[in-house]
């Protein structure tokens, strides 16, 4: 085509006019320059494939790998009405349409962002009319956002859908206002803002509201757990700081820090007490604790029998002492027994459950008179003593079947403490540990460690034997392994049996114990406690809970 008509050549885009039956008419030279090829009577929508509309009047085209932007136009005549293309060949314009998504994307982000706020958001316009609301506000209205929009804040005040507005003071002076609670029934901080077109006018008003009532929940809900994590400080360091604590004794874990704490409130006075607990868990050591927190510690002795250590026919005269010639092989001068030499004191009996039928009718004398009378003598005598009994029995079973008497048992169970068994205190293992590992090298000028997998075994293994156990295995270890650094693969063959034939855990210690394992290993890994935060997939702050539950040495926090 040679002569293009003077009006489009006048026109400095592609142009092209078709037909109501989308056939090209007509086109400037610039079209023909374009794509160098005739095409009067050709389907514009077969020249250009892939169509897509973007918005009246923008179409999207290609031909070949080019996209093209084209922008049509009615053009009305006597006779028909044709179509105007102006078509624009834009080297970007394949990016167009990402670009159009990622915005589409975006904008259905900050779309849920305001959405799901947790602070109420509240749009007007320039007159107060409601544009946008989100669901904080639409709940705590209980109004659907329907009933709100294209709403003015007058109608919905004096609708008493909404009590007061700061929208018309901040139109009315331009700037920015807050509103604070006035009283605990008002819990809502508001804040109104201005948002302004180009000439420096007002377009809209933005609140924001926020109700502090479930922040206020979760400072004091805070503040209570703070507190009583002070609480089992200070009751702890109490314990510790006192002049009679043993600093043999290792209390860590609450079950034990609350046993400690009842012998403290019953240490001063004088009534009986029966410690309950299984063999081994220490019942003797809180026993010494006792008289130790006691008037008696500064006044008498602690003198300690082991009931089912003693034969029957000696067990008497050991409690109650013998008068000089009460039977053949008594000393000269008569013996003192050992109520006598608790006087002012505690006597403590052990494994009070085997005590002697004949000798529980004594015992239960002595308790109710105040008196003891020695073998072969004829004359009381009057003593001052706490008595203090232990047993891995139960008592109350035995009274059932005739074989404790049940008098003695009451006399007995005045003020009962039971310990509970290690594998229940977790807490307390691995710090026993330490202690003892530190004490015998100490006593023998020696530097053993225990590594990971043996602090492991000590934590997770059920310690039948408890406390007493724990200790006669950690210093066998030390003792017997010739080298430094003790692991799991140094226990005795009758701990790897047993560590197998216990494996019957339940989740939860599973759990534990991969826990332990993971941070043990971390602890030594890595330089601090964000580092550890950051590789585990956690926070800083349960990392260092963790190391504290555990008993576990924290690496520098920085």
């Amino acid at each position: 085509m040679n002569n293009f008509p003077n009006w489009l050549e006048s026109i400095p885009f592609p142009m092209v006019i078709t037909n109501q039956q989308d056939e090209i008419e007509n086109y400037n030279s610039l079209f023909f320059k374009l794509f160098d090829e005739v095409a009067i009577g050709v389907n514009i929508k077969e020249f250009f494939h892939q169509w897509e509309a973007l918005g009246d009047p923008l179409i999207s085209a290609k031909k070949g790998d080019q996209s093209y932007l084209l922008q049509c136009n009615n053009v009305e005549s006597q006779t028909q009405t044709s179509v105007l293309y102006i078509v624009s060949k834009d080297t970007s314009f394949q990016h167009l349409q990402e670009k159009i998504s990622k915005l589409e994307l975006e904008n259905k982000e900050l779309e849920a962002v305001f959405e799901n706020s947790t602070e109420g958001i509240y749009i007007t316009d320039c007159d107060g009319v409601t544009l946008k609301v989100n669901g904080t506000v639409e709940r705590g209205l209980s109004q659907k956002k329907e009933s709100l929009i294209g709403k003015n804040m007058k109608e919905l005040l004096q609708e008493g859908i909404v009590n007061e507005t700061m929208t018309f003071k901040v139109l009315a002076q331009g700037k920015m206002i807050h509103s604070a609670p006035t009283n605990q029934f008002n819990t809502l901080i508001k804040t109104a803002v201005p948002i302004f077109n180009k000439t420096g006018e007002i377009k809209k008003v933005v609140t924001y509201i926020r109700n502090l009532s479930e922040l206020n929940h979760l400072h004091q809900e805070l503040k209570k757990a703070l507190e009583m994590n002070e609480r089992y400080k200070e009751e702890l360091e109490k314990l510790k700081n006192n002049t009679w604590w043993d600093p043999n004794v290792i209390v860590e874990s609450k079950l034990l820090i609350n046993v400690y704490e009842m012998a403290n409130r019953i240490a001063n006075f004088d009534a009986t007490v029966l410690v309950l607990g299984e063999t081994g868990v220490g019942k003797d050591v809180l026993a010494r604790h006792i008289y130790q927190a006691s008037h008696r510690g500064a006044k008498g002795e602690f003198i300690k029998i082991n009931c089912g250590a003693i034969p029957q026919d000696l067990l008497e005269s050991e409690l109650f002492g013998y008068e000089a010639g009460s039977f053949t092989g008594a000393d000269r001068r008569g013996k003192p027994g050992l109520f006598e030499l608790a006087d002012q004191g505690v006597l403590f009996l052990d494994e009070v459950g085997e005590l002697p039928f004949a000798l529980q009718v004594k015992l239960l004398r002595v308790l109710q008179d105040k008196q003891i009378l020695r073998i072969g003598g004829t004359r009381p005598k009057s003593i001052d003593v706490r008595l203090i009994a232990a047993t891995n029995r139960d008592l109350k079973e035995m009274v059932k079947k005739g074989e404790f008497r049940e008098d003695l048992y009451y006399r007995l169970n005045v003020l009962p403490i039971s310990i509970p068994p290690l594998r229940e205190r977790k807490e307390d293992i691995l710090p026993l540990v330490k202690s003892i590992l530190k004490k015998v090298n100490e006593k023998y000028a020696i530097s053993k460690e225990f590594d990971t997998s043996l602090e492991n075994f000590f934590y997770s293994y059920k310690w039948p034997g408890n406390v007493r156990e724990l200790s006669n295995l950690v210093e066998r270890l030390i003792m017997t392994v010739p080298h430094k650094f003790i692991t799991a693969a140094d226990l005795p063959e009758e701990y790897k049996v047993r560590k197998v034939a216990t494996s019957e855990i339940t989740l939860k210690e599973a759990m534990e114990n991969v826990e332990l394992e993971i941070l043990s290993q971390a602890v030594q890994k890595f330089k601090n406690t964000y580092e550890m935060a950051e590789k585990l997939g956690t926070s800083q702050a349960t990392i260092v809970r963790r190391l504290k539950k555990y008993n576990l040495s924290s690496p520098t926090i920085i």
